[in-house]
């Protein structure tokens, strides 16, 4: 190998080096390893998000409303509607979905929660029933969440689905998996029955 043969090696590799130590385009895969990683707080991976889609949801009953009264349908078609005989109507999953949002909020603030007796039986009074649950979450504050990664929540205590989780994961894991269960089942009830919404009116305003 001669001189001249060194001398390409060499600047060869200092070329190389020089563009691996530029930085990433921002969307470039390799910059999400070296960007600093981004923070979130409990409060804002919670509250927001449920104030969010119960906000659509209730945009999304008031279109299957107006629906039912310009199709002349009757609204217990909506309202007890089913994806399988086994499964929830649409009256009992918006319920569960209001309790999962009010339910995870309050635990994770550390807070008494407000019972509902899950006795609607129209649109109206289960807009009536998003309209109290707003209310409530609405009034907690962001100290009162933040910082509580840590803490014990025990699901069904002294029964034999008893589960313990951090705050975090109660969250994460569970809290969120399930509101969104019913959020979704409500809207493919409605969807699947004729009434004209789509991914907008599911994510709401963003």
């Amino acid at each position: 190998m001669g001189v001249n043969d060194n001398a390409f090696i060499l600047d060869k590799r200092v070329a190389l080096e020089s563009i691996a130590s530029k930085p990433a385009p921002a969307n470039d895969p390799r910059s999400l390893h070296t960007r600093p990683a981004m923070t979130i707080s409990l409060y804002d991976a919670s509250v927001p998000v449920f104030q969010q889609m119960l906000n659509a949801l209730s945009d999304v009953l008031k279109k299957a409303e107006a629906h039912a009264t310009e199709k002349n349908i009757d609204p217990n078609a909506f309202l007890q509607a089913r994806l399988f005989p086994d499964m929830f109507p649409l009256v009992r999953q918006v319920q569960i979905a209001v309790d999962f949002s009010k339910g995870v909020s309050g635990r994770l603030a550390e807070v008494e929660l407000p019972k509902y007796d899950d006795s609607e039986t129209t649109f109206a009074e289960l807009q009536a029933l998003i309209a109290k649950a707003l209310a409530f979450i609405g009034s907690i504050k962001p100290e009162q969440i933040n910082g509580k990664e840590g803490i014990e929540i025990v699901t069904r205590p002294g029964t034999p689905k008893e589960k313990r989780f951090t705050g975090q994961s109660y969250l994460l894991t569970y809290g969120l998996p399930q509101f969104f269960f019913h959020v979704t089942t409500t809207y493919a009830l409605l969807r699947h029955n004729g009434v004209e919404v789509g991914k907008r009116d599911y994510m709401g305003a963003f």
